[in-house]
């Protein structure tokens, strides 16, 4: 296995992102020191291909905003508007002019007091679950550059492992922050729906499948980062996580996903995760999936309704936008939910109503253990969007089969770096709870990541 990444001898170390913002705090480095080396170890690493914009000029020549990262150098995943830079969603079918607000999500994120060096890359829209274009070069794992990198988020996942910055933003409609994070050795928590207040085009979605949130290193990183973004929502604050809880507590667990089963590395893998557990005195049970190959259908009906709103409002939203351009995912996926429209509203009303589906399953229960991801990372080309449709949507289908559930419930889930391949390259571990109860996966994210240090490239 060969690595590509940034960690070095200079200012930024293997920090992470409170650590480094502590730092800048007590004056023993300056904040122009750690945004130049950031800069610098960004120029290392290009061959990753993570990132859409940067703007050296901007983040050096801004003042502090206080909060529990400032100063600390971040990304923002390139589907959120900041003002005065494109949004081109990562598509090639369309030349973003500079945007004349800041987005919501992006404003909340910069709360934080981070500085944002730039934007990340991610694939058409964010439609697919690997960060591949039709003709760009692919994001690259930094694990692994011949590697997928997951996504959407998966230009920020990449430049956080590869130490460039310590945190990044990223946002999950179907495991776009935990996909990423699992491929990429990192911690990525999905909130609850409504844990942060959505921008207005979710708003008007059937479904509201969309939250926001960060990849990390450090699963502090990941709880500081929530108790300030979380006063931008609507539900009764988590507060800020700090440590372990000493409450035992009852892990269902399921080993396939409704698409199918998982592979024997990730089985195996999971095994593990499950022995962990119960040597730290937790209760861990088999358990069924809570949803059917009905569930599976829908989300796919709802998945395609995404790429049909995307290719029939393109002409009104994006300039210049040329559907010719748009990658084979988007294209074939207007095709198929255009084929079907008529079981839409039948799909809407049972993804609807599968947070009822999902709190009934945790009774008994105060989390559920799975694989983030039904197998190990494929290399590139796999998922690409110029694979024919049919096949490439099959592959995404059995490989995603397991983060879609919590957007569709809305509930909150986690990926952790807790596993790795039988040549060492990160294989995630995910946990589900109910709904508001990030604390419960807060809890047990830090008491594994005492038990089992997360790996990283440092």
């Amino acid at each position: 296995m060969s690595s590509l990444h940034a960690f070095g001898d200079d200012v930024l170390g293997d920090l992470d992102g409170i650590a480094l913002a502590a730092r800048i705090r007590d004056r023993e480095v300056s904040r122009r020191e750690v945004i130049e080396a950031s800069l610098a170890r960004l120029a290392k690493v290009d061959g990753l291909h993570a990132v859409q914009l940067v703007d050296a000029e901007r983040a050096l020549a801004g003042e502090p905003v206080p909060g529990p990262f400032s100063g600390v150098p971040t990304f923002i995943k390139d589907n959120v508007d900041v003002e005065g830079w494109p949004t081109n969603m990562g598509s090639e079918a369309f030349v973003a002019k500079p945007a004349k607000r800041t987005s919501v999500s992006a404003r909340t994120v910069l709360s934080t007091g981070v500085v944002a060096l730039g934007k990340s890359r991610l694939p058409e829209i964010g439609l697919n679950a690997s960060t591949e274009f039709m003709t760009g070069e692919p994001v690259r794992n930094p694990w692994d550059p011949a590697y997928s990198a997951g996504a959407s988020s998966g230009g920020s996942a990449a430049l956080v492992a590869a130490g460039v910055v310590p945190i990044a933003h990223a946002n999950d409609g179907g495991g776009s922050i935990r996909i990423p994070a699992a491929v990429n050795g990192l911690v990525g928590l999905k909130p609850t729906r409504g844990r942060w207040a959505p921008d207005p085009l979710e708003r008007v979605m059937p479904v509201q499948l969309v939250n926001n949130g960060c990849v990390s290193r450090t699963v502090r990183d990941t709880a500081h980062f929530l108790a300030h973004t979380e006063r931008r929502g609507k539900l009764r604050p988590i507060g800020l996580v700090e440590g372990p809880s000493s409450r035992r507590l009852r892990i269902g667990l399921v080993r396939h996903s409704v698409r199918g089963e998982s592979d024997a590395e990730t089985l195996s893998a999971l095994d593990r995760t499950a022995d962990l557990l119960s040597g730290l005195g937790h209760h861990v049970e088999e358990m069924p999936i809570p949803f059917d190959e009905q569930f599976a259908q829908d989300f796919r009906l709802y998945w395609g309704f995404c790429g049909w709103f995307v290719m029939k409002s393109g002409p009104r939203v994006f300039p210049g936008w040329d559907r010719a351009k748009a990658d084979g995912l988007t294209i074939g996926l207007e095709e198929f939910f255009s084929q079907r429209r008529k079981d839409f509203p039948g799909a809407v009303r049972r993804l609807r109503a599968s947070r009822l589906v999902y709190a009934e399953s945790l009774r008994g229960r105060d989390l559920v253990l799975s694989p983030t991801l039904s197998h190990t990372t494929p290399e590139l080309g796999y998922l690409s969007p110029a694979v024919p449709f049919d096949v490439l949507f099959e592959r995404l289908r059995d490989y995603a089969g397991f983060t879609p559930l919590n957007n569709a419930t809305g509930s909150p889930a986690i990926s952790l770096p807790l596993e790795q391949t039988s040549d060492g390259r990160p294989l995630g571990m995910h946990f589900s709870a109910a709904h508001e109860d990030e604390r419960t996966l807060l809890e047990i994210a830090y008491e594994l990541e005492e038990a089992r240090p997360f790996r990283t490239l440092a």
